[in-house]
């Protein structure tokens, strides 16, 4: 029988007290090609024996990754994990973890989390970060918020459209009920953002300037023009990044001038999955420290002088009253961010930049490889002529779904249509992207050239 707690009489005074006429009301948001009637046509009961079976034939129909060769980027990037992560997340003591509120009792979490905060720090050369967030795209949209807090009053936040299309999304939806406009940038021919429109669109309205670097069509920003224009005008500066291993050989926004650093730390230990679980994060200034959104974990000494870590900053829903709460983000990813900790912690320094410098060095060669079968009458060309990392975007001459399936014949998955992910940009609907890492190989980009340079 379902679970109702509440009586018909009891569901009768909700419903007036909210101006609903009855609970079908409630959902008629939901759009009617989605909304069922009817429960839906699921097959009888079965026993654990055949269930198996069931399971066991619809694993079988699923393709061995590991003959594949994976193209694929667009925010979430196939980078190697280490395999004693995987199996240090099973441990009970993380993997059920809640949030650590006693400190004596969860000192290997605290510490876990703190390292954590120190390597974002560290990577994006800001002064502080926080105990992590859910993933991109809110980390971006509570950097906007953050922001805002601090502006005294402000009503206009501007991004450039290179900012990844997810994460313009979820910051308008955000913003949907606030009294906040957004203003987008266009980029230029080069991919970058287009500095004079940038520069035009930020007035003492503004309280924040939104920039993603390398933007989403791979194309490398430059924080220091963006933190200019935004300073210029009393506004702060946002510098997303949804793939951090660019920041061990470019430079950080930290030290060009941006204020709140945010974005994706998935490539450090975390498979894409389908999407999901990943984890963000947020760094700033030790001046905004009081606004950033969550909690922090610190360092402290116990009654016996001896070095502790507990919870410090928590400016969350949980631990203060509601209406000084930073946001409503009633958890962190923690055992997400343990996964990039450790990561982090096996590279090193060294470890961290040989594998940037293999992705840069594999994007240069897929670059000069895709350019010289474009001069020889390939279909394909590199779109834009700015300086990248370990993606960029071709333009196809022919349709993106040619190509795409052209190379799966193949066994290639050959990259993301950039139209996927912005159906409204009409200029940017023969565009793919495409992405390496230190897992690609030369044989895997010498025969995705040869692949495409046929298509027709």
């Amino acid at each position: 029988m379902g679970y109702i707690p509440h009586s018909p009489a009891e569901r009768s005074v909700l419903l007036r007290e909210i101006g609903a006429a009855s609970v079908d009301e409630l959902f008629s948001t939901v759009p009617r090609a989605v909304y069922r009637t009817e429960p839906p046509a699921l097959p009888a009961p079965q026993s654990e024996i055949e269930i198996r079976r069931v399971m066991a034939a619809m694993a079988a129909r699923n393709a061995d990754f590991s003959r594949w060769s994976s193209f694929l980027g667009a925010g979430l990037y196939a980078h190697h994990s280490p395999a004693f992560v995987s199996q240090l997340l099973l441990r009970g003591e993380f993997l059920t973890a809640y949030t650590p509120y006693q400190a004596e009792a969860s000192q290997g979490t605290l510490t876990a989390i703190y390292e954590f905060q120190t390597h974002v720090a560290l990577l994006t050369g800001m002064d502080i970060a926080n105990a992590s967030m859910y993933e991109g795209a809110s980390a971006f949209v509570e950097a906007v918020l953050m922001a805002e807090r601090l502006s005294k009053k402000r009503s206009k936040v501007v991004v450039s459209k290179g900012v990844h299309p997810e994460y313009l999304t979820a910051l308008r939806t955000y913003l949907a009920n606030f009294p906040f406009q957004v203003v987008q940038v266009a980029l230029g021919p080069d991919g970058r953002t287009d500095a004079a429109a940038l520069a035009a669109a930020v007035d003492e309205s503004t309280f924040a300037v939104g920039l993603q670097s390398p933007n989403v069509l791979g194309v490398v920003e430059d924080w220091q023009a963006a933190a200019d224009v935004a300073h210029a005008k009393g506004a702060l500066a946002i510098g997303a990044v949804n793939e951090m291993f660019s920041l061990a050989v470019l430079k950080a926004p930290g030290h060009a001038g941006i204020d709140i650093a945010c974005g994706e730390a998935a490539s450090f230990g975390i498979p894409p999955s389908f999407g999901g679980p990943l984890v963000g994060f947020l760094a700033c200034r030790d001046a905004f420290k009081r606004q950033i959104p969550g909690r922090l974990v610190g360092k402290a000494m116990d009654a016996e002088g001896r070095e502790a870590f507990c919870l410090t900053l928590s400016t969350r829903e949980q631990h203060i009253r509601r209406e000084k709460a930073t946001s409503n983000i009633c958890t962190n990813q923690g055992l997400m961010a343990l996964a990039a900790t450790m990561t982090l912690s096996a590279l090193g320094k060294n470890g961290l930049r040989e594998t940037a410098i293999q992705c840069l060095s594999k994007a240069e060669y897929f670059k000069a490889a895709i350019s010289a079968a474009a001069a020889a009458g390939g279909p394909c060309r590199v779109a834009f002529p700015g300086k990248t990392f370990n993606e960029f975007a071709l333009r196809c001459a022919v349709p993106v779904e040619n190509v795409l399936s052209a190379l799966e014949a193949k066994g290639i998955l050959g990259g993301v249509p950039v139209k996927r992910i912005a159906p409204w940009e009409a200029a940017w609907k023969d565009l793919l992207l495409v992405a390496v890492t230190e897992r690609t190989t030369r044989a895997d980009i010498d025969r995705y050239v040869d692949v495409v340079r046929r298509v027709r």
